[in-house]
């Protein structure tokens, strides 16, 4: 980290060099940087310059299925290799592709306003699922929206399948316009195919980051599909206690307390299940009431067997205390707000367990690799 003749603190800020999560950092980059410019007249504390670095990273590139790899961490582990070295000051994850494990040194100081988690159909001819043919071929890289795919089609085709927004895009017969084919980080062994599925199943955040949410035919609900645990919300780690004053600033006015409530519920709920984002578990948790309501933070949470024939599934929820004094007060309510939080994920991962989530799919299968 230095300091730039302006007084402004220079940063480098690590991201995978795929057009999401470029888009992603560069956004998370911009926000810090205009938030840290909002501080108070007279503050000696400068503003922040940062620079975006690429980071290669074990899964990019490699098209073999997540499940396989080993799911969780397989994107995000070399960057924070590269935290800890001092390759760069702050990284931005996919808060979905974050193991629940901390790791030493390390400290994620922000939790941006969560973009929509539904996830989305894009199928040829603006197809809905209901109206798919019989045996449609649909792609997905996901055990968890195979299984509830299959839950809800069991007739149709479950198609695996690696690569970047566009490139997944590409493979749906009508929309290979979209699929530029020059997206990856470093480009794949063989070429991808493409037009040779009737349908994909995406995240309906990245469509909207990158400006493709027009390519979605269908917005599946949540009785269809329960999103992964922190899908469509983003983390910056950075190594711990070595925020500059600038950084803390703008971090108080970016972090946004809803989200983070939510994150913490359904990865609380991971930790708990012993699971990693491979396995075909779904939560979706949303803070609820404030002012003169009482905050209640609910939770939804579902385990489906890989061929979609058995589905445990709870909802929960947990009244929070007020916080006083706002984002850059939070006081011990925030805190205890978050165990809260935490305590909501653990309750509905034990009753998860006690209905027989373990007993339909192995939770534990495919942990991750060591790095």
């Amino acid at each position: 980290m230095t300091t730039a003749g302006t007084g402004a603190r220079r940063l480098r800020l690590g991201t995978r060099g795929s057009r999401l999560a470029l888009t992603q950092s560069r956004q998370v980059a911009e926000a810090l940087r205009q938030a840290a410019a909002a501080g108070a007249p007279g503050e000696d504390s400068g503003g922040l310059d940062i620079d975006l670095v690429t980071v290669r990273t074990d899964g990019d590139g490699d098209r073999t299925p997540l499940r396989q790899l080993g799911g969780v961490g397989v994107f995000a582990a070399r960057l924070r290799h590269a935290l800890l070295d001092g390759e760069v000051d702050l990284v931005v994850h996919s808060f979905k592709d974050l193991p629940t494990q901390p790791v030493e040194g390390l400290e994620v100081i922000c939790v941006p306003p969560r973009e929509d988690p539904h996830d989305a159909l894009c199928a040829r001819d603006g197809l809905t699922l209901a109206a798919l043919p019989e045996g449609a071929r649909v792609g997905t890289g996901s055990p968890r929206r195979a299984a509830q795919l299959l839950a809800a089609r069991p007739d149709l085709e479950v198609v695996d399948l690696r690569g970047n927004v566009p490139t997944r895009l590409a493979r749906v017969r009508g929309l290979e316009a979209v699929g530029v084919g020059t997206d990856e980080p470093v480009a794949p062994s063989r070429a991808d195919a493409t037009g040779d599925l009737d349908a994909v199943v995406l995240a309906l955040s990245g469509l909207r980051r990158l400006g493709l949410e027009h390519c979605a035919s269908e917005i599946l609900d949540l009785e269809t599909m329960l999103p992964a645990p922190a899908q469509g919300a983003l983390a910056v780690e950075a190594r711990a206690g070595e925020c500059s004053t600038a950084l803390a600033r703008a971090v108080a006015v970016l972090d946004d307390e809803p989200t983070r409530l939510a994150v913490t519920a359904e990865r609380a709920l991971m930790a708990r299940l012993g699971a990693g984002c491979a396995a075909p578990v779904g939560a979706w948790a949303r803070l609820r009431g404030g002012g003169r309501e009482p905050r209640v933070l609910a939770l939804r949470a579902g385990v489906t067997s890989l061929d979609g024939g058995q589905e445990v599934g709870c909802e929960l929820s947990t009244e929070l205390p007020e916080v006083a004094g706002g984002p850059e007060t939070p006081g011990d309510a925030a805190a205890e707000a978050v165990r809260e939080a935490e305590a909501l994920g653990v309750r509905a991962a034990e009753v998860l367990l006690e209905d027989g989530a373990a007993e339909i799919v192995d939770l534990h299968v495919n942990k991750p690799r060591r790095d």
